[in-house]
């Protein structure tokens, strides 16, 4: 595993957390469902050739309370604009799985001179009633292994207590995270995005596992057809929602040739 470095960014009084390996241009990461409480091999794998920049969402683990702070939509896109522009991402490019997904091409949308080149993975924020994504908030949380990973051993070591530590604080910071998730998603994690989408001129990869149990393929299509120009669509074999997760190295793999 990589020797990731630690540091803290100021949001209005919050210390965020943003973590960095690696070497070479600059690539950042905007987490999925549940945040990082840890780091990653997928992580790893981008840090062999790329200067890795993961830094927390707001509420998600290495996010504090800052979630509390925000009470629209927009309040949670200029968050993110400001935790990317301190973590020293502007002009790199960048990744978003899931929930970071979906603010992730908020960015590239409202500010096109933001990310060089983005990479969505099952992003959220595109809602169509006929086919909608699935209510993952009507889900139990033994149901979250099996629901977000093709492997659900992936999603429960991910978000193991590491040894030693608080067990009580732990499970507060995972309430947290959903609670942060919540806020910015209840209740069927659709926030208009598609209206947003064309204004993206990045050139645009977007990935989606093959056993997704929550957006449906389509949305792939979807994305293609919203942002001018197309985006690149492809689709990762033995992988669910949070396929860096499961296929870790076929993730970082395309992502690494798309923004050579």
């Amino acid at each position: 595993m990589s020797n990731h470095t630690e540091s803290f960014i100021d949001l209005d009084g919050h210390a965020i957390r943003v973590w960095r390996a690696g070497s070479g241009p600059k690539i950042g990461f905007f987490a999925g469902w549940g945040g990082l409480p840890r780091w990653t091999p997928f992580l790893d794998e981008l840090s062999r050739s790329r200067t890795v920049i993961a830094p927390s969402l707001p509420g998600f683990p290495g996010g504090a309370r800052a979630h509390l702070d925000l009470d629209t939509h927009l309040d949670w896109v200029v968050a993110a604009r400001r935790i990317f522009l301190a973590a020293g991402l502007d002009g790199a490019d960048l990744v978003g799985s899931s929930v970071g997904g979906g603010l992730a091409a908020e960015l590239a949308a409202l500010w096109p001179d933001g990310p060089l080149r983005l990479v969505l993975i099952s992003p959220l924020g595109f809602y169509d009633a006929n086919e909608p994504p699935a209510d993952v908030f009507a889900r139990r949380a033994e149901e979250y292994p099996a629901f977000l990973c093709a492997n659900p051993a992936r999603w429960s070591e991910h978000v193991a207590a590491p040894a030693g530590h608080n067990d009580v604080e732990w499970q507060i910071e995972q309430s947290r995270a959903a609670e942060a998730t919540a806020r910015l998603l209840w209740p069927i994690a659709n926030t208009r995005l598609e209206k947003r989408a064309p204004l993206i001129r990045q050139p645009t990869l977007v990935m989606q596992g093959d056993g997704d149990r929550l957006l449906p393929r389509s949305y792939l299509a979807r994305w293609a057809a919203a942002i001018p120009g197309g985006a690149r669509t492809r689709v990762i074999a033995d992988a669910g929602h949070l396929a860096e997760l499961d296929q870790p190295e076929a993730v970082a793999r395309e992502i690494l040739a798309f923004t050579a």
